[in-house]
């Protein structure tokens, strides 16, 4: 018997809950799909609506605007990221060990959770990628961060963030160096395979090379510590 995976959202984010009905899921379900093919400023509600059969007014009674269904949709996916880093670290006793594995889920193109079977995961891993900082770059990100809709992206880089410390406990800057990794882990993909000059591997695109680089960066900080 498959579990369903159960992430609880910030309530603020929407006005019903969207995996309180079948609506509900196909609009999270569809929203990962047509963002991924068409890009978050072409993607609009009519656009959804169209595609699961179902009104703009529908979609409304479940998300305010866009903005709010990306800002759910990213903190949904930081919320899974974190689980599965406490899943795949979970009997890891050795802290160098556990960061190595953390680099390598960040850095790692994500595969489709059958766990959760109305968010096609490898799909929002790229929407994360290419689209994810349109959720806090915006004029409103303070008064989004007040209402806290940001704390699964914050409570992410804390773990990442403990375990660099246990690496090395005086090392000054672990938070710093959690966002970093995580930001850089996507952005060294993005130009990986849109921007290769960018990088070093971009001929290759091989993700162990960002593997690689993130790890003699993260390392060699720490060992100066």
């Amino acid at each position: 018997m498959k579990l369903e995976l159960h992430i609880k959202m910030n309530e603020a984010l929407f006005l019903r809950n969207p995996e309180s009905s079948e609506l509900g899921k196909n609009i999270l379900k569809h929203s990962v799909q047509l963002i991924s093919k068409t890009g978050f400023e072409a993607f609009t509600f009519k656009k959804l609506a169209e595609d699961i059969g179902t009104t703009e007014a529908g979609i409304y009674r479940y998300f305010e605007n866009k903005h709010k269904l990306l800002v759910y949709l990213t903190a949904w996916y930081w919320a899974w990221l974190e689980f599965q880093i406490s899943f795949h670290t979970n009997n890891m006793n050795n802290p160098a060990e556990k960061l190595k594995r953390v680099i390598k889920l960040l850095a790692t193109t994500v595969e489709d959770d059958e766990n959760t079977s109305y968010i096609n995961e490898s799909l929002l891993y790229q929407i994360i990628i290419a689209e994810g900082s349109k959720a806090y770059l915006t004029k409103q990100v303070g008064e989004d961060n007040k209402q806290q809709f940001f704390k699964p992206y914050k409570d992410l880089c804390a773990v990442v963030g403990t375990i660099i410390l246990a690496c090395c406990p005086n090392y000054k800057y672990p938070k710093s160096l959690a966002s970093t990794i995580i930001e850089m882990a996507h952005f060294q993909n993005f130009f990986m395979n849109n921007l290769p000059s960018l990088t070093d591997f971009g001929n290759n695109k091989e993700e162990s090379e960002i593997i690689a680089f993130l790890n003699d960066l993260v390392f060699n900080s720490l060992e100066k510590n």
